[in-house]
């Protein structure tokens, strides 16, 4: 047989780099990660750790449910690795010392914090338990506060974050509006206190999101992904209102964490 000689050989190799290109340009960036698999650190309060959802296991205290968006998120991606830090109750603080537990190599980070420093179960029981003027005022305590104090704890917090996995996609999410105004609900709140602890929920996300911002984080607004499932809505069905146990209002259920958390997150980053 003869050898075959290096003018024949030329437009073989040719064609087989081409291919090679075209194949690698199709795989892409996102191809490769997903073969090789996300490594993931889910940190924040109560919204992150879905307390709500139910099926908390061994958690304790922190209300990590498997109905949270983080183990939706790790379910629906093959060969994620899950570090599941959130834990109910969290403020900024607690979410640095969270950061501190975030694996090497981590490649996605997820976060809520800010509710719990602006006052949120103290907002709620003001106006539960107080007059449209009273809750009015604590929900306007919490907005400055919001305003005037916590960028800086986020900043600090996104800051301490990426200093543990600088190679992570941060992204942050944000917080339902709680009711819908005026709605289905005949007894309860009146309006006007559910107008105001919305407004609260909307002054906490624009803040977030300049921060989010700020730090080069991908920032994720769930309220539209509540907006006719809230509480009052004719669905009805996203959020607990006043419930037992009692830890558990005004947080999503099972169907707030996939339609109105893992949803958004999905159609974010995939």
């Amino acid at each position: 047989m003869a050898v075959p000689t290096r003018k024949f050989l030329r437009p073989l190799l040719r064609l087989s780099t081409a291919l090679g290109a075209v194949i690698l340009s199709t795989l892409g960036v996102t191809g490769i990660a997903n073969a090789a698999g996300t490594v993931y650190a889910a940190l924040g309060d109560s919204y992150s750790s879905g307390t709500g959802a139910g099926s908390y296991g061994s958690s304790g205290s922190c209300y990590r449910s498997s109905n949270a968006y983080a183990q939706l998120w790790t379910n629906a991606h093959s060969g994620t690795s899950l570090s599941f830090l959130a834990c109910s109750g969290a403020k900024t603080g607690d979410v640095i010392n969270q950061a501190n537990s975030i694996p090497a190599g981590t490649t996605l980070v997820t976060v809520t914090v800010g509710g719990n420093d602006a006052g949120f179960t103290d907002v709620i029981t003001t106006c539960t338990l107080g007059s449209d003027s009273d809750c009015v005022n604590r929900v306007n305590t919490a907005k400055t506060y919001v305003t005037n104090t916590l960028p800086g704890l986020l900043n600090n917090t996104y800051n301490a974050i990426k200093a543990k996995a600088p190679g992570a996609r941060l992204v942050v999410l944000s917080y339902p509006r709680f009711y819908t105004v005026p709605g289905s609900c005949w007894v309860g709140l009146s309006d006007t206190k559910r107008s105001a602890i919305n407004s609260g929920a909307d002054t906490l996300a624009s803040v977030i999101q300049q921060r989010a911002s700020a730090a080069g984080a991908t920032f994720v607004d769930v309220r539209p992904s509540f907006t006719g499932h809230n509480i009052c809505s004719s669905a009805d069905d996203y959020l607990h209102s006043l419930t037992w146990p009692v830890v558990e209002s005004y947080h999503p259920t099972p169907a707030g964490q996939s339609g109105g958390y893992y949803a958004p997150l999905r159609a974010a980053i995939g």
